[in-house]
């Protein structure tokens, strides 16, 4: 019914970048704040950045001053610079927003892996 796109995970050496993007779908006519959350072997999903409608930002003390969270309509980015082996995990989009039909709810990609190895 109502995706959300994922694209840009992949395998980089510590101190690269890479750029993660997550489209939704149209359908979700509101948009009240969009993120990404991750989640490591053994470990909690946790939130790593989002940002509302409004434009204010928030970041994992882990990630700050090294990832940047942004967002044009319906599409979020997450540009990930300066990695460490501890970044590696799935990656997954969030949106809660408004669908036709449906009250205020959350909507996730798939997730997509990123690697961060020597």
């Amino acid at each position: 019914q109502v995706q959300l796109v994922e694209s840009g995970g992949g395998l980089v050496h510590p101190g690269g970048s890479l750029r993660l993007s997550c489209a939704a779908s149209r359908i979700i006519f509101v948009i009240y704040r969009m993120g990404w959350y991750r989640q490591a072997p053994g470990k909690q999903r946790e939130l790593v950045a989002s940002i509302t409608s409004g434009g204010s930002t928030n970041y994992a003390d882990s990630v700050k001053g090294r990832f940047t969270i942004s967002r044009d309509n319906n599409t979020v980015y997450l540009q990930m610079s300066t990695l460490k082996p501890e970044d590696t995990a799935v990656y997954y989009c969030n949106t809660n927003g408004v669908a036709f039909g449906t009250g205020p709810r959350d909507y996730w990609g798939q997730g997509t892996q990123v690697t961060v190895s020597s």
